[in-house]
């Protein structure tokens, strides 16, 4: 309960990355739209206790552009560019912020990628909106990096995973959000499908029980994104 109570923090202009120091390979964690630094803390807690150095780095989601996003992503991992590996843990439109890090500095993505719940074809979601009279109340809510993720721009814009990169997509079937249904087909998790977290590049698709919002906390999904990133580990 704790976990998921943290997760409804709102993002706040003074939020800081959260690093968990530790011997081991680091993990960098970002979270979706309209989350915190929080939303995170718990998955951070869960790999810090075994040993990985974890990095939970906050993100203006809804009041910067994508290009700004993946500036300000990119100038705090640049802070700790030690020579680290670096694995990627990543919630919904984190995701697609990182596959624009990974292609602008692949340098700075060493490790494995997994990615939960990742609109990797675009959100129907935000295609709607962006098509409701209200429209310009949407882009006032979203911002530019929110409306950036429409199936139209990420399909055309947003970059897959190169070749060498291990990435593991993790996708909800449970419907805590019934409201959007009618705009997904096939499996989902009430903000994206099953079809939509594929993308170009990634190696290894799970589908598990898990609903979008608060899929970070669920104990199966922490077990099998440290049993991904533990995977073939010297």
């Amino acid at each position: 309960m704790k976990d998921r109570l943290r997760m409804l923090i709102p993002p706040l202009p003074g939020d800081r990355p959260r690093r968990r120091k530790a011997e081991g390979d680091r993990v960098v964690l970002l979270h979706g739209l309209w989350r915190s630094v929080w939303a995170m803390e718990g998955m951070a807690e869960s790999l810090n206790e075994v040993g990985y150095e974890t990095l939970c780095v906050p993100y203006a989601s809804f009041r910067k552009s994508m290009t700004e996003i993946v500036d300000d992503v990119e100038a705090e991992l640049r802070k700790l560019d030690d020579g680290r590996r670096v694995h990627f843990v990543t919630h919904s439109m984190g995701g697609i912020v990182l596959r624009y890090l990974a292609k602008r500095a692949p340098e700075l993505v060493t490790g494995k990628v997994a990615m939960l719940a990742p609109p990797n074809q675009g959100s129907e979601i935000i295609d709607w909106l962006d098509r409701m009279p209200l429209r310009p109340l949407a882009h006032l809510a979203f911002g530019p990096g929110g409306m950036a993720l429409t199936t139209e721009e990420v399909r055309e814009k947003v970059p897959g995973f190169d070749d060498n990169l291990e990435v593991a997509v993790m996708m909800g079937r449970k419907r805590a959000v019934p409201f959007f249904t009618s705009l997904l087909e096939g499996e989902h998790d009430g903000i994206v499908s099953v079809d939509g977290g594929k993308v170009a590049g990634m190696t290894e698709l799970e589908v598990l029980d898990a609903d979008h919002t608060f899929m970070m906390a669920e104990a199966e999904v922490r077990a099998k994104v440290l049993g991904f990133l533990s995977r073939d580990a010297c």
